[in-house]
């Protein structure tokens, strides 16, 4: 399960390849003392997380208190990281995208934080400046940049995210051409990455993208997630990649293909191996990523990442997924939170801020995954 290397993933990615905080003004730099979400105030985070449905099954099958999940909501709504704090009131708290308070932090969101901060470094090409190729350097070259934005749930409609995805779609598209007529296999984290920011940005119908769906699928059921990076064996993190940008499909958007697909990524993690022993094929032993609890990732994956992926293609009911549920239950502190680390954080951009921040997007994703 190594990844890429720094030369680049694709032939046509080499090194003299393309050329490629929040403010002190800003929103919500900690909790008010009169509440930073209405659900958030001394009237209580609970009614509100109650009517979402979410958290009290975690609560209980931990043994806990209503009074974590009313602290993790606290402390989630006291982000200095705009993107938390909207994706907590959406994702956790269920609240509408109409509601004042999301609608405070989506805006938020574009002015504050991260997102702006990775945006600021784009050409007017779709590019970042100063890179090497779309690849490096890692972390903060178009690809990843890209990669991240998506994750920060910015706004797929931005000109400037459409302009990224229209850069990488034209970068790749020989290289992409030429692999899928030479039946060629592997780096299914790259194209799985890419397939997932471009369906953010709303490129589905693009028929670069649906060529990248049509090499993901022949990747799956004809080569077997094999990968020349993970010595031609099946590799977990390529098949756990591609089912990231899979599950951003709609489901009436999935043809027989990608539903195939989907299918034999899911056979692989949970069937045929197992998530928390992590005994997939590798030739050396298995990566320290795969047991921690990790913000952001990249062509890696680990446990909470695979766990997400089986969320949004609501396959967390598979029998093989449960023993990774339980191994997440456990991980979690007495104080409700789970402890995160950013194994890439000195290279990739530093306005994703710190390590309390990270703490926040990884308890953020367990709990989502665990309501």
């Amino acid at each position: 399960m190594s990844g890429p290397s720094e030369a680049g993933v694709l032939s046509g990615v080499s090194e003299a390849g393309v050329l490629s905080g929040p403010s002190e003004a800003g929103v919500l730099s900690g909790p008010s003392e009169a509440g930073v979400l209405s659900g958030v105030s001394e009237a209580g985070v609970l009614s509100g997380v109650s009517e979402a449905g979410v958290l009290f099954g975690v609560s209980e099958e931990l043994g806990g208190t209503e009074l974590n999940e009313l602290s993790l909501v606290q402390w989630l709504a006291g982000a200095r990281t705009p993107s938390i704090r909207y994706l907590a009131l959406r994702q956790l708290l269920g609240r509408p995208e109409a509601d004042a308070e999301v609608q405070a932090a989506w805006q938020d969101m574009k002015v504050a934080g991260p997102i702006p901060a990775i945006l600021a470094g784009q050409t007017e090409d779709g590019h970042w400046a100063g890179e090497r190729s779309y690849y490096t350097p890692k972390y903060v070259s178009t690809h990843w940049s890209m990669l991240l934005l998506a994750e920060l749930a910015a706004d797929g409609t931005d000109p400037r995210l459409r302009r990224g995805v229209a850069f990488m779609l034209a970068a790749t598209q020989d290289e992409l051409e030429r692999a899928i007529e030479k039946e060629a296999h592997g780096l299914s984290c790259f194209w799985g990455n890419l397939l997932r920011y471009a369906l953010h940005c709303g490129y589905g119908g693009d028929v670069r993208v649906q060529h990248i769906v049509r090499y993901l699928a022949h990747d799956a059921q004809e080569a077997g997630w094999r990968c020349a990076i993970n010595d031609e064996l099946p590799c977990a993190w390529g098949a756990a990649r591609a089912l990231w940008g899979l599950a951003a499909l709609p489901v009436q958007a999935r043809l027989s293909d990608a539903t195939a697909a989907i299918e034999s990524g899911l056979a692989f993690l949970l069937e045929a191996h197992h998530l928390v022993e992590a005994d997939y094929p590798t030739p050396g032993k298995v990566h320290s990523l795969w047991s921690g609890m990790n913000f952001p990732l990249f062509y890696q994956a680990d446990v909470l990442f695979i766990l997400r992926v089986l969320g949004e293609l609501k396959a967390l009911d598979h029998p093989g997924a449960r023993p990774a549920l339980e191994w997440l239950v456990s991980r979690r502190n007495a104080n409700g939170r789970w402890r995160g680390a950013s194994p890439f954080g000195s290279r990739t951009w530093p306005a994703l801020a710190g390590r309390e921040e990270t703490s926040r997007w990884v308890s953020l994703q367990a709990a989502v995954v665990l309501g």
